[in-house]
């Protein structure tokens, strides 16, 4: 009995465990992050901000999602059920199951696999499915054209993430698509420092990626209403505001993953450059790169489309391309 459970059960109840470990603070994350968002965007309007449920508005979250359950499910005469109620499902999936090869210590990661890069990219490319099937799904002109709009944005902003992922790749070397080895080849020296145009390059596409403002025109009120989720209600819309958030947190620790040392110790002294203390320099790392996302909210104006096609077409692929041949050539070069 005892060698049945060390053989077949141990295995898989450690894999749900390393699961949870990650997911379950990533899901707390996404629930807080609705309300530092509130937090933050009322600081800069010299509000309070929700400070009625639980002391400082803490519980919050907690009372949005109790709302958002009891709340009617709407369908739309003439959607196509199925896609409909799977879109939303889809888009926060993905969020989660991108968390899968990200480095939390040098020693933990759910899946520490060679191409873990290349799998980073692949799932949070395939978001803009989620976004196209809610707009189609709903029979509706505005969630439509707020989806078609959307998928056009994300897809000109990965072509200069990619490029900006193949820098970083090159300058690693052998072993550059494993998130560990971009961790640990910035030991000394972030990638944020010889790359930095790459690193704000980076993060105001990630940006766009996540239909953050000045990048929000998926919703732009005046034209889409709320574009691709306009007539989702209850727990469907609730799904898609939490894989916005979720979003934002994987693209903080993408940026913080590539460019800011992911868990390594800015100062390497007394305890501060512990096994231990990693996670918690993670953490700090991500939430700061999350925060100066609701900042950019708080005090950025919204872009025209024709703005947003124009500075990722026409300055950032360029500037990305020109960087991936620079970066060659130096390290040819220089023989680095």
């Amino acid at each position: 009995m005892i060698d049945l459970f060390l053989t077949v059960v141990w295995p898989g109840l450690k894999i749900l465990l390393t699961i949870l470990v990650v997911i379950v603070p990533v899901i707390l994350g996404v629930a807080y992050m609705t309300l530092a968002e509130r937090k933050v965007i009322a600081a800069a309007q010299f509000r309070h901000g929700p400070n009625v449920v639980g002391p400082f508005g803490v519980l919050q979250p907690w009372a949005d999602a109790l709302k958002l359950m009891f709340k009617e499910v709407i369908l739309p005469a003439g959607a196509n059920k199925i896609v409909f109620f799977l879109a939303p499902m889809l888009t926060f999936a993905l969020a989660m199951l991108a968390w899968a090869v990200m480095p939390i210590t040098e020693n933990f990661a759910i899946a520490d696999i060679n191409l873990g890069l290349l799998y980073l990219f692949a799932i949070s490319s395939l978001g803009v499915y989620g976004i196209i099937m809610s707009g189609w799904a709903s029979n509706s002109k505005y969630p439509f054209l707020g989806a078609l709009r959307s998928a056009a944005q994300m897809v000109s902003y990965e072509v200069s993430m990619g490029l900006i992922i193949i820098t970083v790749v090159i300058t690693v070397g052998a072993g550059g698509f494993n998130l560990g080895n971009i961790v640990e080849a910035q030991r000394g020296l972030w990638f944020a420092i010889p790359h930095f145009p790459m690193f704000v390059v980076f993060f105001i596409s990630a940006l766009a990626e996540t239909n953050r403002a000045p990048f929000d025109l998926p919703e732009g009120e005046s034209e889409l209403v709320a574009g691709y989720f306009l007539e989702y209600s209850s727990m469907q819309f609730a799904l898609f505001f939490l894989g916005e958030y979720a979003n934002i947190l994987l693209m903080s620790a993408m940026t913080v993953t590539l460019f800011l040392g992911g868990y390594l110790s800015p100062v390497d002294i007394w305890f501060l450059g512990d096994v231990w203390m990693q996670p918690i320099w993670f953490v700090l790392k991500t939430s700061f790169i999350a925060f100066v996302f609701l900042w950019v909210r708080a005090t950025v104006p919204r872009y025209r489309y024709d703005q947003l096609m124009r500075l990722g077409w026409k300055v950032f692929l360029p500037l990305s391309l020109f960087w991936v041949v620079l970066t060659s050539g130096v390290i040819v070069g220089f023989g680095l």
